[in-house]
């Protein structure tokens, strides 16, 4: 008389014995199955051979997700990512020892039987029944590889994870079914194969190849007896196995798996007593995933390619495609970041700001012509401690940046000039440029509809010795406010916002530069050192713009074969006229020779560039470039909150900072690195005769004023509205509350206009 349970009925297992027995299909279609002792039974009740049959036919096998690995231009490592640490090899590639050692310990039966191991199971069935519980399991290694196969499609989501591991009948089938399927069509080496490289062994470590890596620092192929006991033992339970963490435990399961090898014939008895003598001999490399391991401070650019891959379209029509892409990995991705330019900017970045100082400093170079990002970093390094950031402060907010980007100051004024200058404005084009003026009256815009001065704001220039009348040449390099803003008056602001538009200029926060005179001339918008970088490069390569660009190509292995990705590609258009271009470095020469960009000025090769500081000082920026490099570098608090006055960055102490004090130097340190060894080409300058001003009245080299942007952060608009434009900001001026645009100016400012 069958065994009653407490209820009256046949216990759990005795109800699975009896399942068994009316659903044998092929021969023992479903002996193999460990079954629970208590808990739901999933399909059961439907009638087995019913749900059996009504399952799918193939097994939809996903691809191995993988590291991926990012390359820099010169084909060096610069990081590893992955959701899962695995490199996929092939069976030739991995240890004999390895591979009898798993089948040892995990179905010694394996070449023997088929998907299912009817006495394997009629053993576990015995025991489980004896035990009133699982005691003992009776799957096969197929039938564990299809398991990892439905874990491996359930990926990070835990729900479907657990629904792929539960203990229920029904999964059980459906395992059986397609282990079934996976004998007739792989044969038992690949399904060996297959088994060793979807496995977890624990240690973040998916596949034998990662984890020989990670506790051995050698590849699978190498691994020795011991070695490869000890791998196959972590198998059954990764974390209770554990060799980093509980070495004991290890050795005596390393020692089972020795013993079970030496039963089956697979290794003599000496050769087994000799292994379990030997040590573990653990070399552990640690996990390195993510950018926060990127090598030359590259991790901010490593990310950035990271955001260009999860949101360029090239990668898959929507988000979740792309994720699913990059989360499969098995991709080699060769990016544009030069190692000489990404080596110098972190050194130029290092030598001049701390990473505990108050303030930080960004640095981008691109190449005109091409749009290829060669360098980006910045002195706060990739993390999450003190001193530390995630936030990439050279690029837009919608890749990882700041909200807004950083207000750009005077740097902004070439914009102007070569928008005037594309509208036929000779390059010695005069304007009164008083020290002190009002806003025009009115200013025209793109809508038709013109920007009124309703409330009389008032500019003014850095200092009361800046009077006019000024030509362009000179008031360029000594950046003169009202020069500009006379000169936005005379030609509207429609031809700025048309070539900013040709240049790629948005704000930080993707939206287009605002039709406002402050931020039309004196840069008091918010943007980053890559949309600057990218710009400028326009003048370097004579009015051609290039969308900028990371990666150069991508390949990915997927079941041991490569494939070439299509990847973004730059976009060159005409931005302005060769003439205008050549207008516009030959103005700008001028800066970095003689005007505000003295100390940034390079030795030796052709060279341009502009400063910039914004109100307070709480930011200062240098962009410049030679023909064949355009660099970015920005100063200043993420905040927006520092005002850098009698401050100490990089241990060098400023009572007052400038666009070309503190930026130039970094700026002219990191393009002298990068550019080593490189040619030196020259600009197709054209001749300015001189204006009607004298030069040498305001030009004051290397004190004073002559550091400054002529702007001292646009002390024009945002000084004569908030205080009165004096650099100190003790008077004058309309008060305003000091966020009243602190989201669109990052914080930078507090007047109409900043934002």
């Amino acid at each position: 008389m069958p065994k009653k349970s407490s209820g009256g009925g046949l216990t759990a297992t005795q109800q699975a014995a009896k399942f068994l027995g009316v659903s044998v299909l092929a021969g023992a279609v479903l002996a193999g199955i460990a079954l629970p002792a208590v808990g739901a039974l999933g399909l059961a009740a439907k009638g087995s051979v019913e749900s059996f049959d009504e399952l799918p036919a193939n097994l939809k096998t996903p691809p191995l997700s993988q590291r991926t690995t990012i390359l820099d231009a010169e084909g060096d490592q610069i990081a590893t990512v992955y959701s899962r640490d695995r490199t996929v090899v092939d069976l030739k590639n991995i240890s004999p020892y390895l591979q009898k050692a798993i089948v040892a310990i995990e179905d010694s039966r394996f070449y023997q039987h088929g998907a299912v191991d009817l006495k394997g199971v009629l053993r576990a069935l015995n025991k489980n029944a004896q035990s009133g519980g699982v005691s003992e399991g009776a799957s096969t290694l197929t039938q564990q590889y299809v398991k990892n196969v439905f874990v491996e499609e359930a990926g990070d989501d835990p729900t479907k994870v657990a629904q792929a591991t539960q203990q229920t009948i029904g999964r059980k089938i459906r395992e059986l079914k397609y282990a079934i399927q996976v004998e007739e069509e792989l044969g038992k080496k690949k399904i060996l194969e297959n088994y060793l490289n979807i496995t977890f062994f624990g240690q973040q470590a998916y596949g034998v190849e990662a984890a020989s890596q990670r506790y051995f620092s050698k590849h699978a192929k190498d691994l020795t007896l011991a070695e490869s006991a000890m791998l196959a033992g972590i198998v059954q339970s990764p974390s209770r196995y554990d060799p980093v963490n509980d070495e004991a435990e290890a050795v005596k399961r390393r020692n089972v798996v020795l013993e079970r090898m030496a039963e089956v014939g697979d290794v003599s008895r000496t050769e087994a007593d000799k292994a379990k003598q030997a040590p573990l001999g653990l070399k552990v490399t640690q996990p390195k995933n993510g950018c926060i391991t990127a090598v030359q401070g590259a991790s901010f650019f490593c990310k950035y390619v990271e955001r260009v891959f999860l949101s360029d379209p090239v990668f898959g029509k929507t988000k979740e495609e792309r994720a699913k892409v990059w989360n499969q990995g098995g991709l080699t991705i060769r990016t544009t970041l030069e190692p000489q330019a990404q080596a110098s900017v972190q050194d130029s970045l290092k030598d001049h700001v701390y990473k505990s100082d108050k303030v930080a400093a960004a640095a981008t170079l691109v190449e005109p012509g091409t749009g290829k990002i060669l360098a980006m970093g910045q002195s706060k390094p990739y993390g999450y401690g003190k001193n530390e950031t995630e936030y990439n402060f050279s690029v837009n907010a919608a890749m990882g940046g700041s909200n807004f980007g950083f207000p750009t100051g005077s740097t902004f004024k070439p914009f102007v000039a070569a928008a005037a200058l594309e509208q036929g404005k000779p390059p010695t084009q005069s304007y009164p440029a008083p020290y002190q003026m009002p806003y025009p009256q009115q200013v025209q815009t793109c809508s038709g509809k013109p920007w009124v001065n309703t409330n009389n704001e008032t500019l003014e220039n850095e200092s009361e010795s800046e009077t006019g009348p000024y030509a362009l040449k000179e008031a360029m390099e000594l950046s003169v406010n009202t020069y500009f803003v006379e000169m936005l008056g005379d030609i509207g602001m429609c031809p700025v916002v048309k070539m900013t538009d040709a240049l790629g200029v948005v704000q930080g926060n993707g939206d287009k530069v605002p039709e406002v005179p402050s931020s039309m001339t004196l840069g008091s918008t918010g943007l980053s050192p890559l949309t600057m970088a990218s710009a400028y490069a326009a003048f370097a390569s004579r009015g051609m713009y290039c969308t900028p660009v990371a990666i150069e190509s991508i390949t990915q292995t997927v079941g041991g074969v490569k494939k070439s990705l299509e990847v973004p590609k730059s976009t060159c258009s005409r931005a302005m006229s060769e003439k205008t271009a050549d207008s516009v470095n030959t103005l700008l020469s001028g800066v970095t020779d003689s005007g505000t960009g003295k100390q940034a000025g390079l030795s030796g090769r052709a060279n341009a560039g502009k400063t910039g500081t914004t109100d307070e000082r709480k930011n200062a920026w240098f962009v410049g470039y030679t023909p064949n490099l355009s660099g970015a570098v920005w100063v200043g608090s993420a905040s927006q909150k520092v005002k850098m006055t009698n401050i100490s960055i990089g241990g060098t102490y400023h009572a007052q900072v400038y666009g070309g004090d503190t930026p130039g130097p970094i700026w002219r340190d990191a393009m002298t690195g990068a550019l080593e060894g490189k040619e030196a080409p020259s600009f197709n300058l054209i001749s300015i005769p001189s204006g009607e001003k004298d030069p040498k009245e305001n030009d004051r080299g290397d004190n004073g004023r002559g550091n400054d942007d002529g702007n001292n952060g646009d002390s024009g608009f945002i000084g004569g509205l908030i205080d009165g434009g004096t650099t100190d900001g003790t008077s004058g001026g309309i008060s305003l509350p000091d966020n009243l645009f602190q989201g669109q100016g990052n914080g930078s400012g507090g007047g109409r206009g900043r934002g």
